[in-house]
């Protein structure tokens, strides 16, 4: 999710859903040490729960970026060992990691022994022509000696030569039976399932099975199913309407662009919140079409937009 789950983006979804636990985007060693952090690692106290994710294979760096996101009040740190995009192999990082897990696991370590929150890892089944099996219980078994207790695993392999990012999520076919297997052999750890879960009945049906189920793309591009959370999986309230949420983040987009910063940055995470309602595509179009030249106006323009669009024609 790297430029999707930005403090804009979690600070949205955390009005939707109280309970749920917020990732960040993954945010390398060097960024960290020597990134703004302010801009990086900034977040809203509304955020919490939430998780810092790092890319990295170092583990003393590791160690002290995880140490700065603790001292800065995240509730957990996770280590990426999934993600396969170019950027993250060149930087020697993400999913590649899958090849060297007892490096992994003294990442782990180290990270462990300079926090108090926990450290946890999300990784793949698998890279390229390695046996899941293997690939998958040797990184758990490696980490878990090392202290990680819990790993978000998404059940497909990354295939690091031969398909782009986007398709390694989804050409990989998906195999939640090794996954649930996992969960079976070392039920003393927290397995969370990733990859290809689109709905909350789904998510309801895996939680049978599993320790947590991680939504991304599902839950960025139709938002507004996390106003089912808590009543679905956390016996609490549904979240508030879709228009009550437009209207808090319109007072959030003015605070943002008061404080220096464009209001696009905000509303580029919200196009997907009408979706499937009517007057969606004038809210789409009007969020889309102003871009970076949108002012702090922009969501209340959204609303007027497609409330014109819904309303019945005038009578002649």
């Amino acid at each position: 999710m790297m430029d999707w789950t930005d403090r804009h983006c979690r600070y949205f979804h955390r009005l939707l859903t109280k309970h749920a636990r917020l990732y960040t985007e993954m945010v390398t060693v060097d960024a960290v040490l020597h990134g703004d952090r302010d801009r990086l690692l900034g977040f809203d106290a509304a955020e919490h729960p939430l998780a810092l994710q790092l890319g990295g294979c170092e583990p003393d760096r590791l160690a002290e970026a995880a140490r700065i996101g603790a001292d800065l009040g995240y509730d957990e740190i996770n280590l990426n060992v999934g993600c396969p995009s170019d950027r993250v192999q060149s930087g020697r990082f993400g999913a590649c990691l899958m090849r060297t897990p007892q490096l992994v696991a003294d990442c782990v370590d180290s990270m462990a022994r300079a926090v108090a929150v926990p450290v946890t890892v999300k990784c793949r089944i698998g890279v390229d022509d390695q046996d899941p099996e293997a690939a998958l219980y040797g990184l758990v078994d490696a980490c878990a000696a090392a202290g990680c207790a819990t790993f978000i695993v998404h059940a497909r392999k990354a295939w690091l030569q031969g398909l782009s990012p986007k398709e390694n999520r989804d050409v990989p076919p998906l195999d939640y039976d090794l996954v649930r297997r996992l969960k079976r052999d070392r039920p003393s750890l927290a397995v969370v399932l990733n990859g290809g879960v689109r709905d909350l009945p789904s998510a309801e049906e895996h939680l049978a099975v599993f320790d947590g189920v991680m939504l991304g793309r599902a839950a960025y591009d139709d938002p507004y199913l996390l106003a089912g959370v808590d009543r679905m999986l956390f016996s609490g309230a549904d979240g508030p309407s879709r228009t009550e949420v437009a209207q808090a983040m319109s007072a959030y987009v003015a605070r943002h662009v008061a404080a220096g910063g464009a209001a696009h940055h905000v509303a580029r995470h919200m196009s997907g919140l009408f979706r499937g309602e009517p007057g969606a595509r004038a809210w789409r179009r009007a969020l889309c079409e102003e871009g970076a030249k949108a002012g702090p106006d922009v969501i209340a323009r959204a609303l007027a937009a497609m409330a014109a669009e819904t309303q019945p024609a005038a009578a002649e």
